[in-house]
């Protein structure tokens, strides 16, 4: 026998549930299809990895019998999930035979042995900070709408992180728009990294709303560590966008809407819009109604929006899917829209303070 524990079921399956996002779907290395299981003191640890990201989840077990195997993923998840009895033992022998036991239910099932699998990536020495897993979560889900989906700037596919002075900034852009998201944080560190979005995706997955998580950054990888689970992930390389410059200084117009009757406004007005059938959403802001139409070959559309506008009254072009994914990541009611021009970006900031940012670049309108 070279491995022999017993576990919750329910324990198990999450754990497995939570591997399953970096094991790889196909791979030329078989065993990167697998979890790599290993019963250590008290506790098993469940791994995966897909040479990008690597994940390990940590659970309470009574191991009879210390050791490691691979175990092929979907096959191992399928039957756990399965099974009825509230505790299932895992044995392994020297010929790879995995026997899953839970109640009345039994399966013998071919692994590999664990040599076959490669190492996950050291963060080794590595400069960190540790925050509230909420905050991070609030912060990567605000900004990812923004994360470039093509790899013509592979670099564009990540979102930015920057810690200076006790305040960590998300930022994410795609040639057509930012989002910026900032929150104070307990480090005197200052740093500055990339991480993938697929990376980001799937750490949302993870993250609970209790709890903190730590994060270890290397000069190529990171690692976040929430206790029961760590990701480890290869970072991105190369030069991030002058963020600062593409944000515009001044504002010639500020104006203050409710974020939930805007975005109801641009989605009536839009119904006539689609992939097939594009045009820009003009939209007029005036001194106490922001007025949007929009004419596609199958007809036009008008709608408005009470507003209270200060400064110069102008007219604006927009991309209405983006200017839509920007007010639905506001984690406030009202919204403030600051404006420089009808072809300058436009900002979308919150009533008080800046701890979010977002940037719609406009679209040229033609005379009417």
């Amino acid at each position: 026998m070279m491995m022999k524990f017993t576990c919750n079921t329910t324990a198990l399956t999450q754990g497995i549930n939570s591997a399953l996002l970096a094991v790889s779907p196909k791979s030329t290395l078989l065993a990167l299809e697998g979890i790599m299981v290993q019963a250590g003191f008290r506790e098993i640890s469940l791994v995966s990895y897909n040479l990008e990201m690597g994940i390990t989840a940590s659970l309470e077990a009574q191991v009879e019998q210390m050791g490691q195997i691979i175990i092929p993923a979907k096959m191992f998840y399928d039957i756990i999930r399965r099974i009825e009895s509230d505790e299932v033992t895992i044995e392994a022998d020297d010929r790879c035979l995995v026997q899953i036991t839970g109640g009345v239910s039994q399966f013998t099932i071919l692994g590999m042995t664990a040599e076959e699998f490669p190492e996950l990536p050291e963060v080794g020495e590595a400069a960190g900070f540790t925050m509230p897993m909420e905050t991070l979560s609030s912060m990567v889900d605000m900004t990812r709408y923004a994360i470039a989906t093509n790899d013509t700037k592979p670099v564009q596919t990540g979102c930015l992180f920057e810690l200076e002075n006790g305040e960590l900034t998300v930022v994410a852009v795609d040639g057509f728009r930012l989002a910026l998201r900032r929150e104070r944080v307990q480090s005197e560190e200052t740093m500055r990294f990339i991480v993938p979005g697929k990376t980001l995706g799937e750490l949302l997955k993870l993250m609970t709303p209790e709890g903190n998580v730590a994060v270890e950054v290397s000069r190529k990888h990171i690692l976040f560590d929430m206790g029961s689970c760590t990701l480890v992930s290869r970072l991105l390389e190369g030069d991030f966008l002058d963020y600062h410059a593409a944000i515009p200084k001044e504002s010639s117009t500020t104006v203050v809407v409710n974020t939930r009757a805007l975005i109801n406004s641009i989605e009536r007005t839009s119904l006539l819009i689609s992939d097939r059938l594009r045009s820009p959403l003009r939209v007029d802001f005036g001194e106490s109604v922001i007025k949007m139409s929009c004419s596609t070959s199958i007809g036009k559309a008008y709608d408005e929006c009470c507003c209270s506008t200060t400064g110069n009254l102008l007219e604006m072009g927009f991309n209405n899917r983006f200017l839509l994914d920007a007010l639905k990541n506001v984690d406030t009611d009202m919204v403030r829209l600051e404006l420089c021009g009808p072809l300058s970006p436009m900002k979308v900031l919150p009533l008080e303070g800046e701890h979010f940012l977002f940037l719609v670049l406009p679209m040229r309108l033609r005379a009417e």
